[in-house]
């Protein structure tokens, strides 16, 4: 797995410019990807965080460059499941993975790695202090940013955002899509449904349980969740289109020669 930029600064809670200043140290070398952007593996967070929080202990750069190209040298592929910590302890980096316990080079700050392997969360807080838990906003961006790269990261990262504000629609309509999109299509319907109980019936929410019945094979209730989303707003091109198409397939030829031209008169223009 890999992160751009702005995926790795949401993760680590770091400015980007802070990011791109580690990299400019030498801290880490990232790979390339399209358009020659920086793309960082799970094992350059790791440096990126723990040079950071080094370089303000006032660590000299050379001294936490040797221990973090020895770190990155050690570091396992992926997150482990029995947990990862680093810490500099005296006069060395102490990295815990699970039972083991091996030193990276030397370092006076402590350090504590907390690490979630269920929603792919990664934290750095100074040893003995409690971590902050994240606002509904914050868990929302990362599940936002986890979303091409870890679905199941992504739905978890939502449900943590809905943990902690059981209002927010949009959580609730990204969850259901990446449920449906994922292949879970009844537990998707449950969180549709529990956000039209909680929240009332939006246009975006029932547009999206449309396409969701639809894939279900349950026409006519795609079709009456199409037209409700309609009734809410009917500036809703893409509703328009697929309501035509499921009317044509239903018979209703006339309802669905309406909706083809109200979807061609809303996209009039478009390219």
């Amino acid at each position: 797995m890999q992160y751009g930029v702005h995926e790795a600064a949401k993760l680590l809670g770091l400015a980007p410019g802070t990011i791109r200043a580690l990299v400019r140290a030498g801290f880490v070398s990232p790979a390339r990807g399209p358009r020659n952007a920086w793309r960082f593996s799970f094992q350059d967070l790791i440096v990126l965080r723990t040079a950071q929080a080094l370089a303000a202990a006032k660590i000299p750069a050379r001294r936490i460059t040797r221990a973090m190209k020895e770190l990155r040298r050690r570091l396992p592929a992926s997150l482990p499941l029995s947990g990862l910590s680093i810490s500099a302890d005296a006069d060395r980096v102490v990295v815990r993975e699970g039972s083991r316990r091996w030193q990276a080079d030397s370092g006076q700050y402590l350090l504590g790695f907390e690490n979630d392997p269920h929603d792919g969360s990664l934290t750095v807080i100074p040893r003995g202090q409690p971590p902050r838990e994240l606002s509904a906003d914050e868990w929302f961006e990362r599940a936002a940013a986890l979303e091409s790269a870890d679905a199941s990261a992504a739905k978890a990262a939502y449900r943590r955002a809905l943990a902690a504000q059981p209002g927010m629609l949009e959580a609730r309509i990204n969850l259901g899509r990446l449920l449906h999109d994922t292949g879970h299509l009844d537990e998707a319907e449950q969180v549709y449904r529990a956000a039209g109980k909680a929240e009332g019936d939006s246009p975006s929410l029932l547009f999206n349980l449309g396409v969701l019945l639809e894939d279900m094979g349950r026409k006519e209730q795609a079709a009456e969740s199409y037209e409700a989303a309609l009734r809410g707003d009917p500036h809703l091109a893409d509703c328009c289109y697929n309501l035509a198409l499921l009317c044509e397939g239903l018979g209703r030829r006339r309802e669905a020669i309406r909706y083809m031209a109200q979807y061609r008169r809303l996209t009039k223009g478009r390219k």
